[in-house]
C-alpha cells in the first residue's frame, strides 16, 4: 500500500470517527457518498485524485453546524489532523482552501474561487443535497433542529450575508427555494450537471405532491 493510499485509510478512520452517531444528515454515509461521487466525476473530468479524496472526506469537519457555528475551529482540527499524517505542507493549504470555500452560504452570497478538484467535490457535496437523498436530509435536519415542516405564511427568503443564512430556522419546505432548486443551475462539470438534472426533476415532482396532499 502506498503513502497516500495509508493517508486516505487513515483520513476514513478519523472521519468515521468525527461524524459517529451525526442525525442531520451530514453522517459517515453522506460522506461515502459524497467521495464516491467526487471519485466518478474526476474520471470523467480529469484533476488530482488524491487531493479530490481527501477534500471530500474532510469537507464537512470544517461545517459551522457540526462545530457549535464556529467554522475557524473545525479547519483547525483539519489541518492539525493533516499534519499528523504527514501530508506536504503545500497540499494541506490547497485543501485547506477549498474546504475553507466549500459549502453553501446563501443564495446571493458571492462564491469563492475553487480549484478544480475543489469544484468536483462541491458538485459531489451538492448533488447529495438533490433528489431522494437530499430530499430524506433536508428532512432530518429540520427535525433535529425542531423546525417546521411548512408554514404557508413564512415565505423563502433570498439571504444576501452567510451569517443571515446561517441564523434561519426557517421551515424546512423554505430550504428547497433557498437553496436545493438553486444548486443544479450551480454545478461546475458537465458530469455533475447531468446527474443533477434528473435529481432536480425529482424533488419538483416531490414538492408538487406536498402542495396537492397539504391543500387536500
Amino acid at each position: 500500500m502506498g503513502n497516500k493510499e495509508i493517508q486516505i485509510q487513515q483520513t476514513i478512520d478519523f472521519v468515521k470517527s468525527f461524524h459517529q452517531n451525526e442525525a442531520t444528515g451530514h453522517d459517515w454515509f453522506h460522506i461515502q457518498r459524497v467521495n464516491n461521487l467526487a471519485k466518478q466525476i474526476v474520471n470523467k473530468e480529469g484533476g488530482d485524485l488524491f487531493r479530490v479524496e481527501m477534500t471530500a472526506l474532510l469537507h464537512d469537519v470544517s461545517d459551522y453546524k457540526l462545530n457549535g457555528g464556529d467554522e475557524s475551529r473545525g479547519m483547525q482540527k483539519i489541518k492539525t489532523f493533516l499534519e499528523e499524517i504527514s501530508v506536504g505542507a503545500d497540499t494541506i493549504q490547497l485543501i485547506l482552501k477549498d474546504i475553507e470555500n466549500i459549502s453553501y452560504k446563501g443564495a446571493h452570497v458571492e462564491q469563492k474561487t475553487l480549484s478544480k478538484e475543489g469544484q468536483i467535490v462541491q458538485d459531489a457535496d451538492r448533488i447529495d443535497a438533490l433528489g431522494a437523498i437530499g430530499i430524506a436530509r433536508t428532512f432530518a435536519y429540520g427535525g433535529n433542529k425542531n423546525r417546521m415542516i411548512y408554514n404557508p405564511e413564512q415565505k423563502p427568503v433570498m439571504h444576501t450575508h452567510f451569517e443571515n443564512y446561517k441564523k434561519s430556522t426557517a421551515p424546512t419546505i423554505n430550504h428547497f427555494y433557498e437553496k436545493l432548486l438553486l444548486l443544479k443551475d450551480r454545478m461546475h462539470t458537465e458530469t455533475a450537471k447531468q446527474i443533477a438534472e434528473e435529481r432536480h426533476q425529482f424533488m419538483l415532482h416531490f414538492l408538487e405532491q406536498f402542495y396537492k396532499e397539504w391543500e387536500c
